[in-house]
């Protein structure tokens, strides 16, 4: 039972809580002695349920003899710091006196409030400056140093601290020596921990538990089995901490069936399942084709009852988002009663990758309205997700408007963001912003990012600008393949085939082995050049000499490079001995070559193939119509098109941009929402003038069509 002083104190604690009286204490302090007085104070504090609370008990702490107590500055700093209040931990821990400074407690205390918090560099420095005081720290001090250390991540500190242990006596202090390990296992030094395992005369489970994080945070699956195995060797059990870091190891490896394969292990030999464990496994889930086995992990949610488990329910979110079960992701999202930042970016993540920009987007705007709660406030990530949802569907002018209010917000964006909206420049050929995002990246340290820098140099090589796109390629360090393509497409584009060319030779020549996208991006290179040579040659190596079977993409570069040549019967020949089903993106290479050369009979031959192809691509259809309606044949023309809409096909307008004083304006036929369309038809002649000045050939069917959109036009607008 509880003495009498006791009670009392317990008494006056929830009478002070409730009444908040000031003269409860005066009293208090009158009567008892300094020891009754500390007690008091720390069942005040042990019951403070609020920041409110801490600092009126603060305020009459100061007011009594118990002001000098470095123990309750101590408690007074821990409550501070599980409120997130800080500044005023650091306001107590500065207003402390000399006297007070030399008691361990205090230092442990306000250390451990910065670290626990996050700030790691603030702490080290306290550290410094308590052993300037000639103060030694203890076994509770130097775990926090070590921990604030690894997470500055500066090995040369992190050895000095390590030798400062080792002088002060701790080489065979358990707790201390298991957080040097957890260290350098943060830092990739993985043979540094490894010594120091190795060399402690007494291991606790933490130990190995710790070794086993380690090896799965460094990405090394084999190692981190290696010790799980070694631990049962020894005749050590491997708990429920020690299988979820051989789980999260064998995910971050990317071996999923092996990850789902040790958690079934873990089930049958009666390993308590954590919610730790359950959220790794919904994450392997989600990367594979799994959503039947993440049904499966979702029954167990409910069964073991880790429905609570705030990280779980969003684990549970990216797993159906992932697999497009948005429904569910909804349902689980709509009931969970806590909601924090990852469960709102988690379900916008889920419609953005899913291609439902605008269902994404009204999420992102209903956590907007709900950022009153500095915790729930839209981050970078909510941000992104929704600008690259819109990018990734090709609706460029939203993905803007989105960065443009994100900068508005002040939100600084990551590289993520950056690459986003490059893609965005790409294709609206924005190069003036693309320009802003290349100088954000250069401020901000992000030009290093290989992300970034193939963004840059796909904006520059498709907004024309080489040099640049050239420069930005020559500055990245070890690039990948993707920075190679993004060069080789962009010359190809233009029609700079050689260029293309010598860039695919220097690329083989660095060691570079081409892929898939590399021998697209270097055939249509050819083909818009008319380097029919240089294509066949390339098409052969790319079976002899690099391995690479072609798919339908090649076979169809092919098509267009020999159609555009004027090879039509060689181009109908590759097509019919072609070893897989040629698609609509082959017919239609075919097709283009025809209506360019008005060769109506190979036309007529592939027709069939084209009516019975189940696409929903127009361009084929379009093209063989406009043949037929060259020819005359306006019968077989309107057969087509009926057959085309029958089937729910609707052409899309070809568009056209132009950016002016950062403002992208979009082009297409038939749309007469911009003004001065008078200006842009003269400019229209200009270039027309020029074109047959220099001796290039009009073509008289763009002429035509260019009379016939201006006249309409104009009696739209008037």
């Amino acid at each position: 039972m509880l003495n009498a002083v006791s009670e009392r104190f317990f008494s006056l604690s929830r009478r002070f809580i409730s009444s908040s009286n000031p003269n409860l204490i005066t009293s208090l302090s009158l009567s008892s002695n300094h020891n009754e007085l500390l007690d008091f104070f720390d069942a005040l504090l042990q019951r403070c349920l609020t920041l409110h609370q801490a600092r009126q008990i603060h305020s009459q702490f100061i007011v009594t003899s118990a002001y000098r107590s470095p123990f309750l500055a101590a408690r007074f700093i821990a409550v501070y710091a599980r409120f997130g209040f800080i500044s005023d931990a650091r306001k107590l821990f500065d207003s402390t006196s000399i006297e007070g400074l030399n008691n361990i407690l205090l230092w442990n205390s306000i250390l451990r409030a910065n670290v626990s918090n996050g700030y790691y560099e603030d702490g080290i420095r306290l550290f410094v400056k308590m052993r300037k005081f000639g103060f030694l720290p203890d076994g509770f001090t130097l775990p926090l140093v070590i921990r604030a250390c690894a997470h500055v991540g500066n090995y040369s500190l992190c050895r000095i601290v390590h030798c400062h242990v080792f002088q002060m006596g701790f080489r065979n202090h358990l707790h201390v020596v298991n957080e040097l390990v957890g260290m350098y296992g943060k830092l990739d030094r993985m043979e540094d921990a490894c010594h120091l395992f190795d060399g402690m005369p007494v291991r606790s489970v933490v130990s190995w538990n710790t070794m086993v994080s380690g090896y799965a945070l460094n990405y090394d699956s084999d190692g981190a089995y290696s010790i799980f195995k070694r631990m049962e060797m020894e005749g050590l059990h491997p708990n429920s901490v020690t299988w979820t870091s051989l789980l999260s190891s064998h995910a971050r490896c990317g071996l999923y069936v092996e990850t789902l394969e040790l958690f079934r292990l873990m089930r049958e030999r009666g390993i308590e399942i954590s919610a730790e464990a359950l959220a790794v496994v919904l994450s392997v889930c989600a990367d594979m084709d799994e959503v039947g086995r993440g049904k499966e992990i979702h029954g167990y949610v409910i069964k073991g009852g880790y429905e609570d488990y705030l990280f779980v329910k969003n684990a549970l979110i990216g797993t159906y988002g992932k697999h497009e079960h948005l429904g569910d992701a909804h349902k689980i999202f709509f009931y969970m009663k806590t909601k924090n930042l990852v469960s709102w970016n988690a379900l916008i993540s889920s419609y953005a990758e899913a291609g439902l920009c605008d269902e994404a987007c009204a999420v992102f705007l209903e956590l907007e309205k709900s950022g009153g709660h500095r915790l729930v406030r839209p981050n970078v990530i909510s941000w992104s997700a929704v600008i690259g949802g819109f990018a990734s569907k090709g609706r460029g002018e939203e993905s803007l408007t989105l960065f443009r209010r994100m900068q508005l917000a002040k939100v600084m964006a990551n590289c993520v963001t950056i690459c986003s909206i490059l893609s965005v420049c790409a294709e609206l050929a924005a190069m003036n912003l693309g320009r802003e995002l290349h100088g954000y990246a250069i401020r901000t340290l992000m030009n290093d990012n290989i992300l970034v820098g193939n963004g840059l140099i796909n904006m520059y090589m498709k907004c024309g600008v080489f040099k640049e796109g050239h420069l930005v390629f020559d500055n990245i360090k070890g690039r990948d393949i993707i920075s190679w393509n993004s060069l080789i497409g962009g010359y190809g584009m233009h029609g700079l085939g050689e260029n293309a060319l010598r860039i695919f030779d220097e690329m083989i020549k660095s060691g570079m082995k081409p892929d898939n996208i590399t021998f697209v991006a270097v055939l249509s290179a050819c083909s818009h050049a008319g380097l029919v040579a240089a294509g066949r040659n390339l098409f052969d190596r790319m079976v002899t000499e690099f391995r690479t079977e072609p798919n339908v993409e090649h076979y169809s570069c092919m098509v267009d490079l020999l159609g555009r040549a004027g090879l039509l019967q060689e181009a109908s020949d590759m097509v019919r001995n072609m070893p897989i089903e040629p698609n609509e993106c082959v017919w239609g290479a075919v097709l283009n070559s025809c209506r360019m050369y008005k060769d109506t009979d190979v036309a007529e031959e592939i027709a069939s193939h084209i009516l019975t192809l189940k696409s929903e691509i127009t361009g084929s259809f379009m093209l063989l119509s406009n043949i037929y309606a060259a020819s005359g044949r306006w019968e077989d023309s309107a057969r087509v098109r009926v057959s085309a809409k029958t089937r729910g096909l609707k052409k899309i307008p070809g568009q056209s941009w132009i950016e002016v004083r950062t403002k992208v304006y979009t082009f297409s036929a038939g749309n007469v929402v911009h003004l001065g369309l008078d200006e842009v038809y003269v400019i229209l002649e200009g270039l027309a003038l020029q074109m047959a000045s220099e001796n290039y050939e009009v073509n008289s069917c763009f002429s035509q069509q260019y009379i016939e959109e201006k006249s309409e036009i104009l009696l739209v607008a008037n």
